[in-house]
């Protein structure tokens, strides 16, 4: 809602939600039954009372005009972000079928939390004074980590060669406990991302036939980035960023903000038990830029980050260090989301594999890069899935996430067998789709 009379779609509601479980209770309450007195106005807000188990019905509120993004405030316990009830109001807003009427004035309890948030914002937006940091102190903290993480790839290193020496059904005999050891060494060595990688090829040998070539090219990348830290000065100034952060060393963005109409392409969240990470892929209209935002989610809890996808932003974002570095942070916006018709400019199969090996001259240990497909169509090969060209003369596999996501049929119902644009993440296992743009249509829907 980000003009008078424009509402979201069910999906960029649903892209707000901060789990699964959230998203499937939103929309059991996606519908008018629950709802009274539910109305919205022109400045972007949202609000409804909500049936319940108890005797007085849930007070619900969202605020989607606030150029920092939607806040919502609703009387349920929940701690989640939105919760199922403002989930299910906007899913009810976007149905437009006159249940939740444009134009109105907030009753009291909306028209409080609204006033009270926005004299905070204003309040906060004068730079409070902090202590100036000990550049020294940071130098000295920064030289101790580096020497710590320099003794753990010299480590790691010798148990590679121990490895490849051994041969590697040793690998397979020793089980996972070896490479939680070693994992847990690099932990020490403070170097998470050397020890991510390590877990990682603790699963290989599991990972079913073939397992010996797919543990020796983990262990060969792995070697490249030790060699890589251990030689970073030798090393241009990009590529030196780039081993400093896949190590796991802190990064801040720099270099002059980009403001741009921002497209939001894709969000979904990954899990690993105990962090929940959100990857917001993003589109400058004008700049043509694809940026990726990260954020993070600890002990269960979603990511504080949301967009809605589909609609745009103007606002600014300012990239991090490193070779073909597309991460970024999100700085100041302008106005709340809006709808566009830009799409990113598209790509047969065959050039979109040629764009990741490119990118890996920059990023070796680059798991993907994102592309949008054009004029291609989702058909079956053999067992699995592939996007292919009209001509059929080249295609890209799906991945197995991508084959095991229920996107996958709503990619093939909207293609119908006709061509489409596809946007995702092509990489060595196959291609992502993440959105699509069916024929002769302007919206976009999200696969995610």
């Amino acid at each position: 809602m980000t003009q008078q009379g424009v509402r979201w779609t069910a999906d960029q509601v649903l892209a707000l939600a901060p789990d699964a479980p959230s998203r499937k209770a939103g929309s059991r309450l996606g519908v008018a039954g629950p709802w009274s007195e539910a109305g919205s106005s022109g400045e972007g807000t949202v609000w409804g009372l909500c049936k319940g188990s108890g005797s007085k019905p849930y007070q619900t509120v969202v605020d989607i005009a606030d150029v920092t993004g939607p806040a919502y405030k609703c009387s349920c316990p929940s701690r989640k972000f939105p919760c199922k009830h403002a989930l299910g109001l906007l899913l009810v807003w976007a149905g437009a079928d006159g249940t939740v009427p444009d134009g109105g004035d907030p009753p009291a309890w909306a028209g409080e939390w609204l006033t009270a948030r926005r004299k905070r914002a204003e309040g906060g937006r004068s730079p409070a004074s902090a202590p100036a940091a000990d550049p020294e102190a940071a130098r000295r903290r920064a030289e101790r980590r580096a020497e710590r993480i320099t003794a753990g790839a010299t480590e790691l290193e010798q148990r590679l060669s121990d490895l490849l020496r051994g041969g590697t059904a040793a690998a397979e005999q020793a089980g996972y406990g070896l490479w939680e050891e070693t994992a847990a060494r690099m932990v020490d060595a403070q170097a998470p991302g050397l020890a991510s990688q390590v877990r990682e090829l603790g699963a290989v040998p599991s990972s079913g036939p073939g397992w010996p070539v797919r543990l020796l090219e983990e262990c060969a990348l792995l070697h490249l980035l030790d060699l890589g830290w251990l030689h970073r000065d030798r090393l241009p100034a990009g590529l030196a960023a780039t081993v400093r952060s896949r190590v796991g060393l802190p990064a801040q963005p720099e270099g002059p903000p980009v403001r741009d109409h921002w497209l939001v392409l894709a969000q979904y969240d990954t899990a690993d038990g105990k962090l929940t990470t959100r990857r917001i892929w993003l589109y400058g209209t004008e700049s043509g830029r694809t940026a990726l935002l990260l954020s993070y989610g600890a002990a269960g809890r979603a990511p504080a980050l949301a967009l809605p996808t589909g609609l745009a932003l103007d606002a600014e974002v300012t990239g991090y260090p490193g070779a073909a570095q597309l991460r970024a942070d999100l700085g100041e916006q302008f106005t709340a989301p809006a709808p566009a018709a830009h799409r990113p400019p598209g790509a047969g199969p065959e050039e979109a594999a040629a764009r990741y090996g490119a990118a890996l001259r920059d990023d070796p240990w680059l798991e993907s890069c994102p592309v949008t497909l054009t004029g291609v169509i989702p058909t079956r090969d053999g067992d699995g899935w592939q996007l292919a060209d009209a001509a059929g003369e080249s295609a890209l596999p799906l991945t197995r996430l991508a084959a095991s996501r229920p996107g996958l049929w709503r990619l093939v119902a909207l293609s119908g067998g006709a061509p489409l644009e596809v946007f995702g993440e092509c990489g060595h296992q196959g291609f992502t789709p993440l959105a699509a743009w069916p024929k002769d249509s302007g919206e976009m829907v999200s696969l995610c």
